[in-house]
């Protein structure tokens, strides 16, 4: 019969959250440039942007959501998806090439330049009378063994939680007796997907506590001098996938609450863990290359 569906793809019917994406996006971006070129009503566009993104990422999930429990979410579409969240992870692993490129430049062709009194002084050309090196010479570094160490642990004992999690899910360990401190999240005594979730939220939320207090307190600026330019876009960026991937989770915990996930049928909650996993490795990159060898040699910051 005329219009009957004979494949196992989703037709997707028109939807207005592309365009308003697209278009909240636009205020958020000039809003944000606004602000950085000090206009007066800058950071109200941005907020105004901001506020519009979150709207529109909230209305299109649920319309997913929507659609998954509608049973539209066949085998098909579900390995399209897996194959989206690759393709999405692996333009996030070229986007933080491009920073640790940026380090990898800075650090095996210095600038003259030196670091007094929290001012840089740039050597004039031809100059001996300051050496290019890498920390720039009178810079004190954060100590790697303290703690981006012990962020480095939460990451990995985050990566445990959250492969605990999956696994429960992927094998149905759900509910139970709820009693003493999980019995007060209303979480069963065999439920490991929410115990696991709840736990790899309070690490990641440990972790950018852990990174907001070690950026107050470094002995270097943003601006003014690359190694803090790059320090700081690195690690900042790297600290906003952590913001993310948290949020991330924390609707996943919401949804399986809600019962949303059953064996066969999660990936929201895959996605999630993969995305989680990604940030897991790049900190490590970040760890030995950032923290460990870019600040080999130099003063450590007593702090």
């Amino acid at each position: 019969m005329a219009g009957a569906k004979n494949h196992e793809y989703h037709i997707l019917p028109p939807s207005p959250w592309p365009l308003l994406s697209s278009m909240a996006a636009l205020v958020l971006a000039t809003g944000g440039i606004m602000y950085m070129h000090s206009a007066t009503a800058g950071g109200w566009v941005f907020l105004i942007g901001l506020a519009a993104v979150l709207f529109c990422m909230y209305g299109w999930w649920h319309q997913v959501i929507r659609e998954a429990h509608a049973g539209d979410h066949t085998p098909v579409v579900q390995l399209h998806f897996r194959y989206g969240m690759i393709l999405f992870i692996a333009s996030e692993v070229m986007f933080f090439v491009g920073w640790f490129w940026a380090f990898f430049d800075f650090s095996l062709f210095p600038t003259a330049m030196s670091f007094v009194d929290g001012q840089v002084e740039r050597a004039t050309e031809g100059a001996a009378a300051i050496a290019a090196q890498w920390p720039p010479k009178g810079l004190e570094v954060i100590n790697p063994f303290e703690f981006p160490l012990l962020n480095t642990l939460i990451l990995l004992c985050s990566g445990t939680t959250i492969t605990w999690a999956h696994h429960a899910l992927i094998h149905d360990q759900r509910g139970g007796e709820k009693r003493g401190f999980w019995g007060l999240l209303g979480v069963g005594d065999r439920d490991g997907v929410l115990k696991g979730l709840w736990l790899t939220v309070a690490l990641g939320v440990l972790f950018s506590s852990i990174q907001a207090y070690e950026y107050m307190h470094a002995p270097f600026p943003f601006k003014g001098i690359n190694y803090g330019a790059a320090f700081f876009m690195a690690t900042g960026f790297h600290g906003f996938h952590v913001l993310v991937g948290t949020i991330f989770l924390i609707v996943n915990l919401i949804r399986a609450y809600n019962g949303a996930f059953t064996p066969r049928q999660h990936f929201g909650f895959e996605a999630a863990a993969w995305y989680w996993h990604f940030v897991d490795v790049v900190w490590l990159f970040l760890f030995v290359t950032i923290y460990v060898w870019g600040g080999w040699g130099a003063p450590v910051h007593a702090g």
